[in-house]
Parts: structure tokens; sequence; C-alpha cells
């Protein structure tokens, strides 16, 4: 994947949405939005060390120089986990998820796994990952730390994303 994407527009009178590497830099927006968009938020450390691992990807979506999502997947033996997607909650349903999350699927094409955990009630969610070919494989039960709700673990098998 080169360093920046070609830009495209998404969502209604968008401005162009450029996909490229997250950085360190990115980490105060990455914040601002990691605890509008979260009960329970990432750390600035737990940001840091998924930055410093050199087998994961850590993407942001960005309209000119403004921060509007960013992805965070990591690598482990045969299986990549993605552990983040959050967009901007004033742009959601704008298309900015999607772009993040096919991206990144077109970056570590092969022959692997990708499994994520989601909240059960997050439905747009479930629905988003389900259009890529995402599959339910079981639940994580008293995942979430705020409520206690149990997570869907859902997995994709790479050869066959859409």
């Amino acid at each position: 994947m080169s360093e920046i994407a070609e830009p495209q527009a998404v969502g209604k009178g968008a401005e162009a949405l450029a996909i490229r590497r997250l950085a360190y830099a990115d980490l105060p927006g990455v914040l601002s939005i990691e605890r509008r968009a979260f009960v329970t938020p990432w750390s600035m450390a737990m940001f840091v060390l998924e930055l410093s691992k050199s087998s994961g990807v850590c993407l942001a979506a960005v309209s000119g120089e403004t921060l509007r999502g960013y992805l965070v997947c990591s690598r482990y033996a045969e299986m990549w986990h993605l552990m983040n997607v959050a967009v901007d909650p004033e742009h959601r349903r704008e298309g900015v998820a999607s772009t993040l999350i096919t991206h990144l699927l077109a970056e570590i094409d092969g022959s692997d796994k990708v499994m994520l955990e989601v909240r059960g009630s997050n439905e747009g969610a479930i629905e988003m990952y389900r259009r890529f070919g995402f599959g339910a494989v079981g639940h994580r039960r008293r995942y979430y730390q705020d409520n206690g709700e149990d997570a869907l673990v859902m997995e994709l098998e790479l050869g066959r994303a859409g």
C-alpha cells in the first residue's frame, strides 16, 4: 500500500478522504475521537504500543488535514486481529469505516484470517462487518468492562473477502 492512498469522496458532499499510515503525530486526534466514540477508550500507551509493532497495520482516514477515523490491526501467528475501528461521531455513516476496512483487507490479503470482537448490541457495525464477509464464530462472555456486555466474535477468511 502506498503511504497515501488515492483520495476518494465519501458521504454526501464530503471532501476527499485519503487513507494513510497512522502516525504518532496523529495520537492527539486519535484520543479525541476515541474518547467520544467509546465508553471505555484506549489509553495513549495502548496506541503507542500498537504503533510500535512492525507487524501491525494502523491506518488513518483523513480529509484535508483532519482525522476522520482510524483502524488498528495486529498480527498474531496466522491470524490478524482487528482491534479498533473508530470514526469521529460527527462523520459516522459516511463510509469512513468501510473505506478503512477496504484498505486494510487489500493490504493483508492472503491465506490468513481476520478476527474481531464487537458488542452484540452494535447492529450497525455487525452489519458492516457482514457486508465484508465476516461471520459470527462465537461469543466472549462479559467482554466489555463498562457494562459486562458480551462480545460477538467474527472472522473472515481472507481468500473470501468480498
